[in-house]
């Protein structure tokens, strides 16, 4: 094994210990690890990226902390009625995040990771949400259905990710407080046997959370 991959699995596990050390404190409902969270994100940009893969590791993994507690109701509703007929769903997560999952049929159009007009008003909707409450971060997901081949799917859920992440960032929110990736065909929610099936799993979810409460300041 040669030194530049034991350094990496090194930072992996010394990341990995981080985050297990951190997990311990999630009954308080308290902060639940951006610090761990963006360790551990690090360390698999390690893994892939050397020091630039660390970085974008490390907002991936920051994305995926957060507090329990914090009141989505009013975000939820404004979301789910600016997206109203577009079959975008807005949920609360278990781990404190608004999960918003935006099908394919208004997000993109086949083999393709250009944003279609019809997928505006919810990410004017996200990106307005963000911009009224700087304490939000996003982690932006895409998936496909298991067509084609795996490889080829994997990178297209990371353009579509990217894309929606891009977006958001144009449109005046800072590029730090988002962060995408793609799972490819690896996460169906639904049989891909099926056109139904398939249709589900191609989609695209922005897991929104929260730093802090409304109107602490932001760290």
């Amino acid at each position: 094994m040669n030194t530049k991959l034991l350094t990496r699995l090194s930072v992996f596990v010394v990341a990995g210990a981080l985050l297990a050390g951190c997990q311990t404190q999630q009954g308080t409902n308290t902060a639940v690890g951006t610090g761990a969270g963006a360790a551990t994100g690090a360390a698999i940009g390690a893994i892939f990226g050397g020091g630039k893969g660390a970085a974008i590791g490390a907002a991936a993994g920051a994305a995926t902390g957060g507090i329990v507690g914090y009141n989505w109701q009013s975000i939820k509703n404004k979301i789910s009625g600016d997206s109203k007929g577009t079959g975008t769903q807005v949920t609360e997560q278990q781990d404190g995040s608004l999960k918003v999952n935006i099908p394919n049929s208004i997000s993109f159009d086949t083999n393709s990771y250009a944003i279609k007009p019809s997928f505006d008003p919810v990410l004017n909707s996200v990106t307005q949400t963000m911009q009224q409450h700087p304490e939000l971060i996003a982690n932006v997901i895409g998936h496909t259905d298991n067509t084609g081949q795996p490889a080829y799917n994997q990178t297209l859920s990371q353009n579509r990710a990217q894309s929606v992440a891009s977006y958001i960032s144009t449109h005046g929110v800072p590029a730090q407080r988002l962060s995408s990736q793609g799972m490819g065909q690896n996460q169906p929610i639904a049989d891909n046997s099926t056109e139904a099936g398939r249709a589900q799993n191609r989609r695209v979810e922005i897991y929104l959370r929260a730093t802090a409460q409304p109107g602490q300041q932001v760290q």
